[in-house]
């Protein structure tokens, strides 16, 4: 089944970007010789982002200049911008910029998705719009070893125990990768597995 999924890195003290937005601190760790973003966004339909995100990687990656790097990353994927600012589109991209209910933009992201995954790319004020909402389905964390103390937070709403359940460990260079079904699907996890152990024998 498709799922909604946040897949970002983060510091140990969960901060996604340092007091002055820059990730220059994220470049610095090993990632090692895998690739688990390549992984990741095969299983991608669609994907949304905020507009600080969106105008880091326009920076970052030369965008306005060399278009061609938003399509080596992402192919025709569909991407939605959540902006209220007139921010300018990567030539030929398929991007949407929008604003508004985030649950009528994810409708219209499964669609787009055609059965694939969609990809909330960031940043954590975004990310805890489809939070709030229940749409979101699973977290996949990217940890690296740096303490930040402080900068742009990883998610700006609140999830509790029940709501989380790791499902994954990883290690990828230096990084150590987490992810947790979330809300509901946390929930169903939780109940199966409690299910599943009043039938278990109590030795073997």
């Amino acid at each position: 089944m498709a799922k909604t999924q946040y897949y970002t890195a983060t510091s140990i003290d969960g901060y996604i970007a340092d007091e002055r937005n820059s990730l220059d601190w994220l470049f610095e760790v090993d990632e090692g010789t895998e690739n688990p973003f390549g992984e990741f966004f095969s299983g991608v339909g669609a994907f949304a982002m905020g507009a600080t995100t969106y105008e880091w990687v326009l920076k970052n990656d030369n965008l306005l200049e060399e278009p061609q790097n938003w399509h080596d990353m992402y192919g025709d994927v569909p991407c939605w911008v959540f902006t209220h600012r007139d921010l300018p589109p990567v030539p030929d991209a398929n991007v949407f910029m929008i604003s508004g209910d985030v649950r009528r933009v994810h409708e219209a992201m499964l669609v787009a998705a055609q059965g694939k995954n969609v990809w909330l790319a960031g940043g954590g004020d975004l990310v805890a719009q489809f939070a709030a909402y229940g749409l979101l389905d699973e977290i996949i964390l990217g940890i690296a070893p740096a303490i930040l103390g402080s900068g742009a937070p990883l998610l700006k709403h609140r999830l509790r125990v029940d709501e989380l359940i790791l499902t994954g460990v990883r290690e990828v260079g230096q990084f150590a990768y987490l992810t947790y079904a979330v809300g509901d699907v946390a929930r169903l996890g939780r109940h199966l597995a409690a299910e599943t152990a009043t039938l278990l024998p109590a030795h073997f």
